[in-house]
């Protein structure tokens, strides 16, 4: 007889649905599903801790349009894995989770991390289950992946008994399962896009804003050609930023507030109306604001603000659609109207305040200095990971974006901690694709660090082209400089005397690196940030971190509106 291994089986199942990443950590019951997924063709990232491998897998969903695997041990080990499990819903990426559990023979006896695995999931997950016996694993892993991707993409769940990894089955008892095909592409109503192209002709100040969820799509190739036919302003979200360049004539970033305030028609692609864009409503959008939502998710159309017209179906297929309608119209916006000419004089103004900032000599560095260096050195094709609260944002507006799905960012969830398990992901695919080519800028807070900070022996192991910037404040938000530590520690026990935004100043994350065999800089002055940035980005045979040592008080310039407005919900 030709037996098969539970193990087998598993693994065999992610590579026929195309499965071809998988992060986690192995320990009983699941050290034998890597050990096949690595016979089967997969490549197998070994993590430092859970969460940060489903960040990672997450990623490579969003990057690849194929949901990359955690495998993770029961009890503790999948609890680990719900925060990247949830974050993956809220992001709308696919993910394969495999969980390891407690023998079924021991289900309800207080057996070794035993945990209700298949129901806790069901809250983090589009599906979760439990292959009922070994010949309909492929079938379970088979709607694992078609769940993960079909509709809004998201986060699923496979749980395998321990006895069942090491049970063998004859093969040929075992059911064929093809892999599944992309999901399939749906377009919007005709009348619906006619109705679009009449709202958004019919505009004074109109808007388009590009969300990830057009990047996910893969649209990029139509939205310039809409962008560019049309002659319309767009506004990206974080990680709608590079969907079109960042420095494109028509991106209009630099003015945000602006752009939102006094749009009256906006043509919402990809994106939620959620608190990333105030939900659509008042202080941040004029209370007449007409949306027109681009979304391939029926129950999102409405959310917060009923559109004016809803174009339902896939992204790329729906700006096709627009496209060919707007070619036989041959309507075009303005360049010289009143609306660009308030957009293009806001942006100059913000610019001249930017730079104002980023000029300044004196020491430690301010957040916009370090990023003024950082943005001339960086290579037009890296992608940039980034996390942290004044370090994202204002990164987010200093650090441009030229091509699709090449930022990665806390995202709609607002995750932090994420960042170091996206840039393994990116620097998986980029090894594994091309060796040489694109390299992987991770720029963290100091805070946003600490939460996976051991991954950077990861990086180390596999020897992944990882730069990490840590812009560090010695805080979360703002922190105290060495000598003010030195004065409270005086003053008693800091547990009740130091502020709880506080972190250690001027830690040395620099040498956590280099304790792994990876290069350590510690950065004080804008001439050592760019000494070590260049040598960091010709290395590739090791991953770098860069420890910034910056102004604990610097913040961002003064804001039109507070960041989180309080929106009349």
């Amino acid at each position: 007889m030709d037996e098969v291994t539970g193990a087998q089986l598993i693994a065999e199942s992610l590579k026929a649905q195309k499965v071809e990443y998988m992060f986690g950590i192995v320990g009983v019951p699941i050290i034998e599903v890597a050990m096949a997924a690595q016979a089967a063709g997969i490549k197998y990232v070994g993590m430092r801790n859970e969460q940060a491998a489903c960040y990672a897998a997450s990623a490579i969903g969003y990057l690849t349009g194929r949901p990359g695997a955690c495998l993770v041990v029961s009890g503790p080990g999948l609890i680990h894995a719900l925060g990247g499990m949830a974050n993956a819903n809220v992001n709308c990426w696919p993910v394969i989770v495999i969980g390891g559990s407690s023998d079924r023979n021991q289900e309800t006896a207080g057996a070794f991390q035993e945990f209700p695995q298949v129901e806790a999931c069901r809250l983090y997950s589009k599906f979760s289950a439990r292959p009922s016996n070994l010949e309909v694993i492929p079938s379970v892993v088979e709607k694992a992946v078609r769940c993960s991707m079909y509709g809004r993409p998201g986060a699923c769940y496979v749980d395998i008994a321990g006895d069942m990894v090491n049970a063998k089955v004859d093969r040929s008892k075992v059911r064929e399962v093809s892999c599944c095909p992309p999901p399939p592409l749906s377009a919007a109503d005709s009348s619906a896009i006619a109705d679009a192209l009449s709202v958004l002709t019919a505009a004074k100040r109109p808007l388009i804003i590009i969300g990830k969820g057009a990047a996910y799509a893969q649209a990029e190739s139509g939205l310039r050609e809409f962008v560019e036919m049309s002659g319309l302003p767009f506004l990206p979200t974080p990680m709608g930023k590079g969907v079109l360049p960042d420095d494109h004539p028509n991106c209009v970033a630099a003015a945000r507030s602006r752009a939102l305030l006094q749009a009256d028609v906006i043509l919402l692609i990809g994106a939620r109306l959620n608190w990333i864009l105030h939900f659509g409503l008042p202080p941040r959008f004029d209370p007449n604001v007409k949306i027109i939502q681009v979304d391939l998710c029926a129950e999102e159309m409405g959310n917060n603000v009923r559109p004016a017209v809803a174009l339902l179906g896939d992204i790329g297929a729906v700006v096709a659609q627009l496209v060919q309608r707007l070619r036989n119209d041959g309507w075009k916006y303005r360049s010289n109207t009143e609306w660009w000419g308030a957009l293009r004089e806001k942006i100059s103004a913000n610019a001249k305040i930017s730079k104002a900032l980023a000029v300044q000599s004196q020491l430690p560095m301010n957040y916009y200095t370090v990023f003024h260096h950082i943005s001339q050195l960086l290579p037009r094709d890296c992608i940039i990971v980034s996390e942290g609260a004044n370090t994202m944002d204002i990164g987010r507006t200093m650090l441009n974006n030229y091509l699709p799905r090449h930022r990665l960012d806390a995202g709609t969830f607002g995750t932090m901690g994420v960042g170091l398990g996206f840039a393994i992901a990116a620097a998986a695919l980029e090894k594994s694709s091309s060796g040489k080519g694109q390299r992987i800028v991770c720029v963290e807070g100091d805070s946003a660090f600490g939460f996976s900070g051991m991954e950077v022996e990861t990086m180390c192991r596999y020897n992944l082209p990882v730069v990490i910037i840590v812009v560090n404040n010695n805080g979360i938000y703002s922190g105290v400089d060495p000598d003010t530590w030195k004065e409270m520690a005086k003053m008693g026990d800091l547990t009740s005397v130091a502020p709880p935004v506080t972190l250690l100043p001027e830690a040395r994350y620099d040498q956590v690196m280099t304790a792994f065999g990876g290069r350590g800089f510690l950065v004080r002055t804008p001439e050592e940030l760019r000494s070590a940035l260049q040598l960091s980005l010709s290395d590739w045979e090791k991953p770098s971190l860069l420890n910034v040592l910056i102004d604990p008080s610097s913040d961002r310039k003064q804001q039109e509106f507070p960041w989180l407005t309080r929106s009349n919900l």
